[in-house]
């Protein structure tokens, strides 16, 4: 036997191994590499994720913040109730609807611009027929909806 191949054969052996590594090596850098960019899409889509959120806080805060009307009903005297804007914004175009009216209603808010801290005094008096309501219905500006007031009752 020549001791001249031997070594040769010990390098092809080794270089075998090597090649084994390399390509087992191959494939875990690939796999990395997939982990990788999965994990950056993750950051990514979280980080989309954080954005939508926070401008959805601000756009929250900045509608807390913008002045809104307050409408409330209050008894005046005898017959008299009063439609009163309590709230920091104006409430402009302010309807009370007819829906559940008693008969005799005079000066009701049709249309009515109420300033914050102003006042609408109207006229409600219920017979057997149709007693004062326990609410009024009313919208404005910005609220198409009815929104139900409750009205208070006589001392």
């Amino acid at each position: 036997m020549d001791w001249g191949d031997t070594p040769a054969w010990v390098a092809c052996a080794l270089s075998a191994g090597a090649f084994i590594v390399s390509l087992k090596a191959r494939g875990d850098g690939k796999e990395s590499a997939r982990a990788a960019v999965r994990s950056a899409n993750a950051a990514e889509a979280a980080l989309a994720e954080q954005r939508l959120a926070a401008e959805e806080q601000r756009a929250a805060d900045a509608e807390a913040a913008r002045p809104q009307p307050e409408l409330v009903v209050e008894y005046s005297r005898g017959s008299m109730y009063r439609l009163c804007n309590y709230g920091t914004g104006p409430a402009l175009k302010v309807t009370v609807l007819e829906q559940d009216l008693p008969p005799v209603v005079r000066n009701r808010p049709i249309d009515r611009d109420l300033q914050p801290d102003e006042a609408h005094e109207f006229i409600m008096t219920g017979t057997l027929g149709g007693p004062v309501p326990p609410q009024v219905y009313v919208t404005w500006d910005g609220q198409d909806s009815p929104v139900p007031l409750r009205v208070p009752p006589r001392p």
